[in-house]
């Protein structure tokens, strides 16, 4: 959500700045991900270039047919003459100006005066995207008439502006609001509220209304007015650029009322060209099987009797609370509207609005519940723009409900929110603190809440909440006494972190990368059925993409040595409507196989698990340099997807856990010295060397206490196709010295094993 600065003093008076704003909401009420400037910069008096201008002749320019030569009075002696390629306006036009020296957004440099085809122009008429206060460029603003040329133009138009990036929580809807945001600034910054208050345009040709609820449950109320001569056009240039800082465009003035509405009470309006409606009457009922209705995106919506409409009677003309039909939209033509303020039960339109994947700004309201004492003042306030914007005359009004929920009351002891936030608030301060908020508190502390937080306000530690989040900044920053420890890590948590930390001494650096990816290698990968963005579509199968991804951004960065790890859940499709959550564990470093292979060695040998591997082939994986083991893979990153020489593993946590013993069990130390002996034999060249270990180990028996591969040779000593493997073999006795007899013995049964299984040879 987008909150303009200047709109919303509108509704507070409080001498905090922005910053100091953003950072009590973050603290109490919503996150306020970033503060955003907005508009020209106010660096070294650039708004003083800025002023209204009256337009006082508008010709043709004689070298351009596109271009018009203008003579402004901008509150000087003298007229400033500009030239223009807009033609939106003619002489006695109320223009905004920018004088040589204003530093435009965007722009390399100051304006400067300079000829233009032949003719100087001093400075430069103003269209609304060249001062950040909209997106329209097809022509210049118009200012309202009866502004005295030279004006500053900052005291017309917000052009500089601050706009928060806020984030409210599922359970405050309210702070989907400019007057909910008002309320809370208010409460936390000690300021004064002033919420809007116009007054309600009276009936002027009396007209009945006609509406009819079927559904009370799905939509507890429901305001129609009936309006006649309404005059559609563009909005005034204040209003569009507050929907525009709003993050909203301005599409007519009928729907920028709505949307503007919106913003300010929470509760989303509609507007309906009332001719088009079957006698101009409104009925609010369930779908029938297979009704089907064309809403404004121009798709066709096949409906269930379980999605709410909004009809005429004879048919559909919107889908209640998400989105208006295409047949009976307001258009440049439309004369007669009727303005829909209403309320809706939240869950149904949540399932409506996810099986559609259809997501609006209105649903987006509705769905977290929005209070239905808001869909009057919001009426109001949008009849009263309607009337001033568009001439508009009110025909009738209509409110139809089944009653309106009662507000809660709550016994609150003040001694209690003493001891569940750790400060001594005074009870007069907790009684400001909720007056503040709109709560009432009556003499024997029963708080009745205000019908804006009568959903998630229920209980009194509820309202202790409301005191604590006033005064959390006071909170002192100390650990809690820890008195006892209730609970234990499991057996997996145990291992996972002891997992994390031999990573860590193996010189890896912990990423984070997302669950969400545009694409997987697994086909049957489980898609959104309707993702927030193409980036985030599907659930990962592995985590190798993201740790490339999170390499190259090193890469990039100019950073050398690189190695990262993550240890998260992966996805696995599982043939049900959810997937088999397992946790991996992932790593990508520079070195190559090597790197890899050195990783995994860390982490077996800690676990005192025997690392067997085998010949593989992945996609992702250099050719011939791809390994498995019984819990994943590891092997050299094919060259494709990164440049560099990368080595990368993935293991299951769980099938890497498996077979570690419960205990490690002590064997005594082995006094007698060992006798050590090397072997080379040549073998074929897709023989695996663990393979030969594992034939030797075999063979060699008991008194085989050691054997691994040292040295594996290609060249001009060993036939093509073939390659020279030297195997170091350790033989020990528990109860004795073995001697060399017996050392050659065991080396000669290796030996046999191995030519009996590989048809190995002896190297001499």
């Amino acid at each position: 959500m987008r909150v303009p600065l200047s709109w919303l003093r509108e509704y507070v008076e409080t001498a905090a700045t922005p910053a100091e704003i953003a950072r009590r909401l973050t603290v109490s009420s919503l996150e306020i991900e970033r503060v955003i400037e907005a508009g020209v910069s106010d660096f070294d008096g650039n708004l003083g270039h800025f002023v209204v201008g009256r337009v006082l002749a508008a010709d043709p320019h004689p070298n351009a047919d596109r271009l018009q030569l203008c003579q402004v009075d901008v509150g000087n002696p003298e007229p400033q003459q500009i030239v223009c390629g807009a033609w939106n306006f003619g002489a006695g036009a109320t223009v905004a100006v920018g004088l040589p020296g204003a530093l435009l957004p965007g722009f390399p440099g100051p304006l400067e005066e300079r000829p233009l085809r032949g003719e100087v122009s001093r400075g430069m008429i103003l269209a609304e995207d060249e001062i950040g206060l909209g997106q329209d460029h097809s022509g210049i603003m118009l200012l309202p008439d009866g502004l005295e040329p030279g004006t500053p133009l900052a005291d017309v138009l917000p052009l500089v502006d601050h706009v928060l990036d806020a984030t409210p929580t599922m359970n405050r809807p309210d702070l989907l609001s400019m007057v909910g945001l008002a309320r809370e600034v208010a409460a936390l910054c000690d300021g004064a509220l002033r919420l809007p208050d116009p007054e309600d345009p009276p009936v002027t040709s009396p007209e009945a209304v006609d509406v009819a609820v079927e559904d009370f449950g799905g939509c507890p109320r429901y305001i129609g007015r009936g309006f006649r001569n309404v005059r559609v056009g563009p909005s005034p240039q204040w209003l569009r650029t507050r929907l525009h800082l709003a993050g909203m465009r301005s599409i007519s003035n009928v729907v920028d009322v709505t949307n503007y509405v919106m913003h300010v009470w929470g509760s989303p309006l509609h507007a309906f060209d009332r001719a088009k409606l079957a006698g101009g009457r409104i009925v609010v009922r369930r779908a029938h099987e297979g009704e089907t209705l064309r809403t404004l995106d121009g798709t066709e919506r096949v409906l269930l009797p379980a999605d709410l409409l909004i009809t005429d009677g004879e048919k559909a003309v919107a889908l209640a609370a998400i989105m208006g039909g295409l047949d009976s939209e307001v258009s440049d033509e439309t004369t007669d509207v009727l303005l829909e303020a209403a309320n809706f039960e939240p869950i149904g339109i949540l399932k409506t609005s996810e099986r559609l994947a259809l997501r609006t700004e209105g649903s987006n309201k509705w769905e977290k519940g929005v209070d239905p004492h808001a869909a009057e003042p919001a009426a109001v306030l949008a009849s009263r723009l309607l009337v001033d914007l568009a001439g508009a005359e009110p025909t009738g009004s209509v409110d139809v409900n089944d009653g309106l929920p009662e507000r809660p009351v709550v016994t609150l002891r003040p001694e209690r929110s003493r001891a569940v936030i750790g400060l001594d608030v005074p009870d007069a301060e907790q009684r400001s603190i909720l007056e503040r908020l709109e709560f009432e508190v009556d003499e024997g502390w029963q708080v009745t809440v205000p019908t804006f937080r009568a959903r998630d306000v229920t209980r009194e530690i509820d309202v202790v909440e409301e005191v604590a989040r006033v005064v959390l900044d006071r909170v002192p920053r100390t650990m809690p006494l820890r008195r006892a420890v209730a609970g234990h890590l499991t057996a997996e948590q145990r291992f996972r972190r002891v997992l994390e930390d031999v990573v860590v001494g193996a010189g890896y650096s912990e990423a984070y990368t997302w669950s969400l990816v545009p694409s997987d290698p697994d086909p049957a990968a489980l898609r959104l059925p309707d993702p927030m963005s193409g980036e985030h579509a599907v659930l990962r199968t592995t985590l190798l993409h993201g740790l490339v991804e999170a390499a190259r951004v090193n890469v990039d960065a100019g950073n050398s040595d690189i190695r990262l790890f993550e240890m998260a859940r992966v996805y696995l499709p599982s043939g049900e409507q959810l997937p088999d959550e397992r946790w991996y564990l992932g790593g990508i470093a520079e070195g190559g196989f090597a790197a890899a292979r050195g990783a995994l060695e860390a982490i077996y040998g800690t676990f005192h698990l025997p690392l067997e591997t085998r010949r593989t082939t992945l996609p992702h994986l250099h050719p011939g340099k791809a390994a498995e083991t019984d819990a994943g893979w590891l092997g050299e990153l094919h060259p494709a997807l990164l440049e560099g020489t990368w080595g990368v593993f993935e293991l299951d946590v769980a099938r890497l856990q498996a077979p570690r013993p419960e205990r490690i069990l002590y064997e005594d130390v082995i006094t007698y010295p060992a006798v050590r002996q090397d072997v080379a034999v040549v073998v074929d060249e897709d023989v695996e060397a663990g393979s030969i270990v594992d034939v030797a180990r075999e063979a060699g028996g008991a008194e085989l206490r050691d054997a691994y591969i040292f040295d594996v040779y290609h060249g001009d000593q060993v036939p093509e196709g073939r390659k020279s493997v030297a195997v170091h073999l350790a033989f020990q006795a528990s109860d004795r010295t073995l001697t060399d007899e017996e050392a050659d013995a065991a080396r000669a049964r290796v030996v046999e094993a191995l030519r009996n299984r590989f048809g190995a040879e002896l190297r001499g």
